[in-house]
């Protein structure tokens, strides 16, 4: 199972939370951030439905796959 840390970190002359290199929107405070960070965090391990996804690859190939709804990342908040 994939495991998705959200870091908590001084940004654009605020507070953001980052996860694997991408910022959140910049927030006033450091208390308002680390909230943003955790409501993000807890929505992404909301199990959803199972349905089929199509993509392209770099290649120009398209696949298909189930992605199962019930198959989502533990997270954690580091602040």
């Amino acid at each position: 199972m994939p495991h998705v840390t959200y870091k908590i970190v001084e940004h654009d002359g605020g507070w953001a939370y980052t996860v694997n290199g991408v910022f959140s929107e910049p927030f006033p405070n450091r208390a308002t951030a680390l909230a943003a960070a955790r409501r993000a965090a807890a929505e992404q391990r909301v199990p959803g439905r199972t349905e089929v996804i199509e993509y392209e690859t770099a290649d120009g190939r398209w696949h298909s796959e189930t992605a199962a709804g019930n198959d989502r990342p533990e997270t954690e908040v580091e602040g």
